[in-house]
């Protein structure tokens, strides 16, 4: 692994290459998440040793700095930062997108539709596409709220029941209230700090983007919205499921769960070899 900064005017962005050059015709792979860092994708990478697999850190997060005086994490700045990225790397691209940087990687293609040639968009949450939107954002709100007044620990115990609901956000969810961190082996007391990129507001713009239907159409990308068998009814894959629905298309499964393409070392384990082997089938 090589690791290499890209400096633009407003920001310092931070990239790992793995693997070997591309050979003719065949594309480099991008892999980018949110608010995941290129950490994330170091044992997808290891599974696909003859591609060249390239994974960034998002401006502000990990190891990339940014000096544009804003502390939001906006889909579009983060587009037009995959933008330059792949410039610089000398795409077109293929392009693995997680979570919060599927929503970056549809912004891209609507913004700039020929930098990718096949877009595997994993779980976007985009609260705005589900039928109980409306139930949705009370709940989301709610997790919001307990880390705002009692920390990270809580909040993350909530995240976890918001992310883990099956189905939509019924009375019986909001009646449950959240979880005590404890039970999941978080910290109970409050550090005070507010800052997190995942459960504060810094992240608000990418849960409120609504892709253009139109544009991504329009684009020669080949544009694929992709959900983890284990996902189930929760919160992400029912995201996903809608939006291919209102853009006309059947979801592509992978093994294992949101977070399917990672080992160990980033939280659950997921299924990195048999994920890379599905990417394989679809890159083509």
């Amino acid at each position: 692994m090589d690791t290499h900064t890209l400096h633009l005017d407003d920001a310092d962005i931070v990239y790992d290459v793995h693997g070997p050059d591309p050979v003719p015709g065949e594309r480099a792979l991008l892999a980018i998440g949110q608010p995941m860092d290129a950490a994330g994708f170091r044992a997808l990478a290891g599974q696909l040793p003859d591609r060249r697999v390239v994974a960034y850190d998002p401006r502000g997060l990990g190891r990339s700095t940014r000096r544009d005086g804003r502390t939001d994490n906006d889909p579009h700045v983060q587009a037009a930062d995959v933008h330059a990225l792949i410039g610089e790397l000398g795409g077109p691209v293929d392009l693995l997108a997680s979570s919060g940087g599927a929503i970056t990687a549809l912004a891209l293609v609507q913004a700039h539709p020929g930098d990718v040639r096949v877009l595997v968009a994993h779980e976007p949450p985009l609260i705005g596409e589900l039928p109980d939107a409306d139930a949705a954002w009370r709940a989301w709100r709610g997790t919001r709220e307990v880390y705002d007044t009692r920390g990270w620990g809580a909040g993350m115990a909530a995240f976890i029941a918001f992310t883990s609901w099956a189905g939509e956000y019924t009375e019986e969810y909001f009646a449950a209230g959240p979880p005590d961190p404890a039970q999941f082996g978080l910290p109970v007391d409050d550090d005070g700090s507010r800052d997190d990129p995942l459960l504060s507001d810094r992240s608000a713009a990418v849960l409120t983007l609504t892709p253009d239907a139109a544009a991504l159409a329009a684009a020669p990308t080949r544009v694929l919205l992709a959900v983890g068998e284990e996902t189930g009814d929760a919160v992400t894959a029912r995201t996903t499921r809608a939006l291919a629905a209102r853009l006309g298309q059947e979801v592509v499964r992978f093994p294992s769960h949101h977070g399917g393409f990672a080992d160990g070392e980033s939280g659950h384990p997921g299924k990195p070899d048999e994920f890379a082997a599905r990417l394989r089938e679809l890159l083509v």
